[in-house]
């Protein structure tokens, strides 16, 4: 895209216009969405039974193993589970009874409390993707994900009033060693944002790091009482629970920080192929790993997460955003309230190779089912391409549109006079257009929800523009942001101290790179 045509696409009256007006739409003070939509409970009551029966089943009769962790062992002897070497086994109910001191509802602070989250209940938050090796984007192609990638990707949800957190590993900064890369990541969060962020799971004493220099930014007190870093851990399903994974549940839920749980049950590979068995096995893996916290500490908090997908069973290939693991979704979410805790459920999925249609319709229906199924935190909201192995700067500026426009499908239909405009009826009569009307001119600003990247202008208008697509819109939008990017500002001390705590930790160690 040249940059002329870049200029032309992005500035002007008009865009300044749309992007005032996109700002104003959520405002300050709206840290998060509380929905005013009901939930789409989709089972009986009877089904519901069903599918807890069927977990309880797995986890009494089959078990979950809990490798390379004697601790989590050991926790599971004193709760009365039976041990059988690394294999665990559940009595009915057992889980259940363990959940009930986990927090339906916490808050997450963030360096700047405005920014602050809570989650649970009617709450939504949006985060951006996670975990990807590769980023792509228009101009270079695909390519390892480096700390400037990771970077400005934080920069680019910082700067959008349409996220509320600053994620976690937005992607893998692959020119930093593995050992020392958390270091670099949590800084990063910590310095280019001010919101609420996750820190490391790849090993116990990287997430006691990221727990550590949270620590630095907020003081150790108010850590010891407050939830202000996540850490997503991950079962290696089919019924696995690795050390690696639950000594840094349990490094976060010591320190009272929240764990996220999440299950990854490709059907066909990790899990049943069908969708009932797939939930009944998530149910099972989740509660497990979210009791595992409540042993470890009473009371931390911590979200019960879901992530089914489904597979090409003709070539074996992994496929996101299709509708089996959407409507599964639905499940999840109804699972998840009857256990009255906080839910991370779906995303914006696609296996997509490019932000094209395919990108956007399967994405789409993967967001909208965590919307309707009740999912607290949204993890994956937006830059999710190639199944999670690439994060596209284009998708995520698409994405970052569309949770703008979720916005307003979960304030769903406010009521009240202004809102039922019978004086602008009055004022117009039978047979006139409202366009220059009181009522109109007074709403105007605020009225529509406004894409900063749709063309909703006349064929001509378009064509005499460039012709540009919805991708090569979205390549410049990126650039823009980034230029006119300013980082929050960080008291000089927490920075200082912050920089020490880093350089202190790398030069400890060897750089490792696998």
């Amino acid at each position: 895209m040249s940059e002329a045509s870049e200029i032309r696409t992005r500035h002007g009256g008009r865009e300044a216009r749309r992007r005032e007006r996109s700002h104003k739409t959520t405002g300050p003070g709206r840290p998060y969405i509380v929905r005013n939509i009901p939930t789409y409970d989709i089972l009986s009551e009877d089904n519901l039974q069903r599918i807890e029966t069927a977990a309880d089943r797995i986890l009494a009769e089959t078990g979950i193993e809990f490798r390379d962790d004697p601790v989590a062992l050991e926790h599971w002897k004193r709760a009365g589970a039976k041990v059988d070497g690394l294999l665990v086994r559940f009595e009915p109910g057992m889980l259940r009874e363990i959940l009930r001191s986990a927090p339906p509802e916490f808050t997450q602070h963030a360096r700047n409390p405005a920014n602050s989250v809570r989650i649970g209940g009617r709450n939504v938050i949006f985060a951006p993707a996670y975990g990807s090796p590769f980023v792509m984007d228009l101009d270079r192609g695909r390519r390892f994900g480096s700390i400037q990638d990771f970077e400005n990707f934080i920069k680019l949800a910082q700067s959008s009033p349409w996220f509320h957190h600053s994620g976690g590993t937005i992607c893998e900064p692959t020119d930093v060693p593995v050992n020392k890369r958390h270091l670099d990541m949590v800084y990063a969060h910590l310095t280019l944002s001010d919101r609420c962020f996750m820190g490391s799971v790849t090993a116990e004493e990287r997430s006691e790091d990221s727990i550590d220099m949270a620590r630095i930014a907020f003081g150790r007190d108010f850590v010891d009482e407050n939830c202000v870093i996540l850490g997503n851990v991950n079962v290696n399903s089919p019924l696995v629970w690795d050390g690696t994974m639950t000594k840094s549940l349990r490094a976060y839920a010591r320190a009272n920080q929240a764990a996220v749980i999440v299950p990854f049950i490709l059907g066909g590979a990790m899990g049943p192929v069908t969708n009932a068995g797939a939930i009944a096995q998530s149910l099972a893996e989740t509660m497990a790993g979210c009791a595992l916290t409540q042993l470890e500490r009473k009371g931390a908090p911590v979200i019960f997460g879901n992530f089914l997908s489904s597979m090409s069973l003709r070539s074996g290939s992994p496929t996101f955003g299709t509708p089996e693991p959407a409507i599964g979704s639905m499940v999840i979410g109804q699972l998840a309230r009857r256990l009255n805790l906080p839910l991370r459920c779906s995303g914006n999925f696609t296996t997509s190779k490019l932000p094209d249609a395919q990108a956007m319709t399967e994405g789409t229906m993967s967001m909208l089912a965590a919307i309707h199924c009740g999912a607290n935190f949204i993890l994956h909201s937006a830059g999710f391409l190639d199944g999670l192995l690439s994060m596209s700067y284009e998708k995520f500026m698409l994405d970052t549109d569309l949770c703008g426009a979720l916005h307003t499908y979960l304030d769903g239909v406010r009521i009240d006079d202004n809102q039922l405009a019978v004086d602008a009826f009055a004022e117009v009569g039978p047979g006139n257009h409202f366009f220059g009307c009181s009522h109109t001119m007074a709403n105007y600003e605020t009225a529509f929800w406004d894409s900063e990247t749709a063309d909703n202008e006349p064929f001509e208008k378009w064509e005499a523009a460039g012709s540009d697509d919805a991708a090569t819109r979205a390549n410049g939008l990126w650039k823009l942001k980034l230029r006119e990017y300013e980082a929050p500002l960080l008291d000089e001390g927490i920075d200082e101290a912050l920089k020490e705590f880093v350089a202190k930790k790398k030069s400890g160690m060897a750089d490792a790179w696998y």
